[in-house]
């Protein structure tokens, strides 16, 4: 029915089949071991994979907790300090003055401004109520006008170059230069009162103090916002890392946008501080040319108890008048 050659071809398939039926059944083991490995295998992969993934999701919520916990810290410290830069001791307003005086030197400074405001008074004629009076002021509020007009005229000088040091650390953070050796440029090269911060600073590190304590005693010392942001931000950068040089640099913008705004203002507001000090002097003007006319007719004003009552209220009234108008023009900025 078949021939010879149908047969040998179906004897030949046949012993395939078996010989391929007796190789699986001895390679089935190994072949199940390999599917498990590459199964294990893909599933450890798409495991990294994740964890990958996850891990910069891990790093942000764990760098911005320690932010946070930074944040929270720096708060309460800087509620406590606060309160102790509302009413600095009088060493820390000499400091923050420029002013190298001991407590002795400024009381003594006091005595002889007391001493002079009587003396001058007395050489003039007046009563010994009024020597009394100007010595008083001689020894309380000259030496404090003096001491207050010093820290302003000296924050006004640190916050003109303050810009100018943020600069620097910005593009020396950029170039790739440590914070420190920015600081060392700083305490090196800027103009005063900025250098003998930054000089303090350094100085404060090269004795062992980190770098954020050693920049969290500059708000003590020049008591102004700029300096308690940058304070801030050198701790967050020391604790948590983060771009110290974007977080200066808009410190820096800050900063000179500022000085621009307050130059704009004081453009605006001269008219009026002109019309002021015109009204306000004008009395002292007017008496001084009644004096050169009429020398007896204004000296009752100091010879006679009367002259003097209304020669004092006059002087309280034109006081009152010049610190609303200077109110009136002392724009915040």
């Amino acid at each position: 029915m078949f021939g010879q050659t149908t047969i040998l071809i179906a004897i030949i398939g046949l012993v395939m089949l078996s010989a391929g039926g007796v190789a699986y059944v001895l390679l089935y083991g190994r072949l199940r071991a390999e599917r498990n490995v590459a199964a294990r295998m893909a599933q450890v992969g798409a495991g990294s994979a994740a964890l990958k993934q996850a891990k910069p999701r891990m790093d942000a919520a764990r760098r911005r907790k320690s932010v946070q916990e930074t944040l929270k810290e720096i708060e309460e410290k800087q509620k406590a300090k606060a309160r102790q830069r509302s009413t600095p001791s009088l060493s820390m307003r000499l400091t923050q003055a420029g002013l190298s005086w001991s407590r002795n030197g400024f009381m003594l400074f006091s005595v002889a401004c007391g001493l002079v405001a009587a003396l001058v008074t007395l050489l003039l004629g007046a009563p010994l109520w009024s020597v009394a009076v100007f010595a008083v002021v001689g020894v309380v509020g000259v030496p404090r006008w003096y001491l207050n007009f010093r820290r302003k005229r000296r924050t006004r000088k640190f916050l003109a170059e303050f810009a100018n040091a943020m600069d620097v650390i910005v593009r020396g953070v950029r170039a790739g230069l440590p914070l420190n050796d920015c600081i060392r440029i700083i305490a090196s090269e800027a103009a005063e009162p900025v250098k003998s911060e930054f000089m303090q600073i350094a100085e404060s590190q090269a004795l062992g103090v980190s770098i954020a304590d050693a920049v969290a005693k500059l708000p003590d010392r020049v008591p102004i916002p700029e300096a308690n942001f940058f304070a801030i931000v050198i701790a967050i950068q020391a604790r948590a890392g983060g771009n110290l040089s974007e977080a200066l640099a808009n410190l820096s913008r800050v900063l000179r946008e500022r000085i621009k705004m307050q130059g704009k203002i004081k453009a605006m507001s001269m008219e009026a501080k002109s019309s002021a000090m015109i009204i306000g002097a004008l009395p002292i003007i007017v008496m001084g040319l009644v004096y050169l006319t009429s020398p007896d007719y204004i000296m009752l004003l100091f010879t006679e108890p009367l002259g003097n009552i209304i020669l004092a209220a006059s002087a309280i009234w034109m006081l009152m008048g010049v610190l609303v108008m200077r109110r009136m023009i002392n724009f915040d900025f």
